[in-house]
């Protein structure tokens, strides 16, 4: 199958395309002066009655239902705003332009019009048409009009037609950009300052994740995409920036699913002379203010469930969260008791825990993700799976890092963070002995974080935040692909990669 064959043009619209061409009509016009808005027209004309206004609208936008009664045409005409009623009549228009429009113009073409505006007998807003100008011709068809666009794949593929026929999802992707403008303005108000660190990386770290690698020539040298900002942001910290942030996309190369996207969208959060739990108050803070903003309370439909976001959350060590809500306590017994509940409960990777430590983690996974369901922050995390968080202050064994989870998802992870250099390349070797041996998502050593830091770091607290995650929860979706623009698909065209997939260039 050729490229050109899968467009699947509608050969009619094509046909009429050609047609206008021939006559010489000019197609696809530069510009067009649209001097109203729907939008505007509607709070212009509220008071709008059946009698014809004598002011004069010029708009434009895409049609989307088209209704021909002979000698009248009813069309709804839509822009980003919403849709109004356009009323068009052989006798207003004349019949050159009125038989124009019955031949050539249809369904999801793009359209200029101008008129004057009334009121039904029904009550519904109208532009009793005037002028007529074709803008762009569709050379396919819209969905059906009724049921929108409903193939789940084909939505994700065609997000542009999906956002064009399903209301909900422009609504989604408006909340989705007003959440990231309040988020914004939220951290600026409090004195933070906005940067943009390399998204293309010679060390990958920050967060244990497989990353995706790419060669530069010119360098000769193999980079990464970044699978976190976190350790360039810090480098700002030590230069003497004590308030910073970053909203990042990163791309991890790791499954698919409902809660996972290889690029996905985040932010971090670095200031000086704070701990984590003066973090888990700025998250807290942060998402409650988001989600007050946005629906002007703090509760949130999700599913068939209210989620509260009114302070304060619930809060919980891993050690008592997984007492509490798991039912073992994993400091009492011993590893072989441990190692024979990990093996009933078959969970993976059981067989490489040395710790009672590690197995909390292994339990917390297991038992307790999945209960969280309300906003709860997580605090304490073992030193083993924690590389770049503090050592806690009094609990040894652990580090003074959180996790916050909301509907079973890590939303958030924040550390008091750690600023010793010895300590920081201690554990990045370990790290590194790990990646050496085959764990392809442990982290490589970044011998120039390291150095940063020996010139000394302040006491710092930071956390990241997982924007399409937190969209996913305020607009009531179960897939992070519903609130991604372009998710990442296997291509829909079979020649889009004519020299065939990359592949992998290799452990590094």
């Amino acid at each position: 199958m050729d490229i050109e064959d899968s467009l699947d043009f509608d050969q009619q619209r094509i046909d009429k395309l050609e047609e206008l061409r021939q006559k010489g009509y000019p197609l696809y016009p530069p510009t067009f002066e649209r001097k109203n808005t729907l939008k505007e027209i509607r709070i212009l004309h509220a008071e709008a009655g059946h009698e014809i206004s004598t002011d004069t609208v010029t708009t434009a936008g895409r049609l989307f239902i088209v209704r021909n009664h002979g000698k009248t045409i009813f069309a709804d005409l839509g822009d980003e705003d919403g849709r109004i009623q356009l009323y068009i009549r052989k006798n207003d228009i004349g019949e050159e332009q009125f038989d124009f429009f019955s031949r050539y113009i249809e369904r999801g073409d793009i359209i200029g019009v101008e008129g004057h505006v009334f009121r039904t007998k029904v009550g519904e807003l109208t532009i009793w048409v005037k002028g007529i100008e074709l803008l762009a011709k569709a050379l396919h068809s819209l969905p059906e009009k009724y049921h929108g666009l409903t193939n789940t794949e084909k939505r994700y593929r065609q997000r542009y037609v999906d956002l064009i026929v399903n209301d909900e999802s422009r609504e989604t992707f408006r909340t989705r950009s007003r959440l990231i403008s309040l988020l914004r303005s939220y951290l600026v108000d409090r004195d933070f300052l906005e940067f943009e660190t390399p998204v293309l990386q010679p060390v990958y770290g920050g967060a244990n994740a497989r990353p995706f690698t790419t060669f530069h020539h010119y360098l000769g040298q193999n980079l990464f995409l970044r699978i976190a900002p976190e350790l360039y942001l810090k480098r700002l910290v030590i230069g003497g920036f004590e308030k910073v942030f970053e909203l990042s996309r990163n791309f991890r190369n790791e499954d698919i699913d409902t809660h996972h996207n290889p690029e996905f969208t985040m932010v971090e959060i670095y200031e000086s002379y704070r701990d984590y739990h003066d973090m888990m108050a700025l998250t807290e803070g942060i998402i409650s203010h988001l989600v007050f903003s946005l629906h002007g309370s703090y509760t949130v439909k999700y599913g068939d469930g209210v989620l509260d976001f009114t302070h304060p959350w619930k809060r919980l060590s891993m050690e008592d969260a997984v007492k509490e809500m798991g039912g073992i306590d994993a400091r009492s017994e011993p590893l072989d008791t441990l190692r024979a509940r990990a093996s009933a409960l078959n969970i993976v990777g059981w067989e490489e825990a040395h710790s009672w430590r590690e197995f909390l983690v292994l339990f917390f996974e297991e038992l307790v993700e999945d209960k969280l369901i309300q906003p709860t922050l997580i605090y304490d995390f073992p030193v083993e799976n924690s590389p770049l968080a503090k050592r806690h202050r009094s609990k040894e064994g652990f580090t003074e890092r959180f996790e916050l989870f909301i509907c079973g998802m890590e939303i958030a992870n924040g550390f008091s963070e750690l600023n010793d250099p010895i300590d920081q390349l201690e554990r990045f070797q370990r790290q590194d002995e790990k990646r050496r041996s085959g764990d392809l998502e442990a982290q490589m050593i970044d011998y120039d974080f390291i150095q940063a830091l020996s010139y000394g770091m302040p006491p710092t607290g930071g956390v990241g935040l997982g924007i399409d995650r937190l969209v996913m929860l305020l607009t009531n979706q179960n897939s992070i692909k519903e609130v991604i623009l372009f998710p990442q698909m296997k291509t829909g065209f079979e020649r889009a990669n004519p020299e065939g997939n990359e592949k992998d260039p290799g452990s590094i």
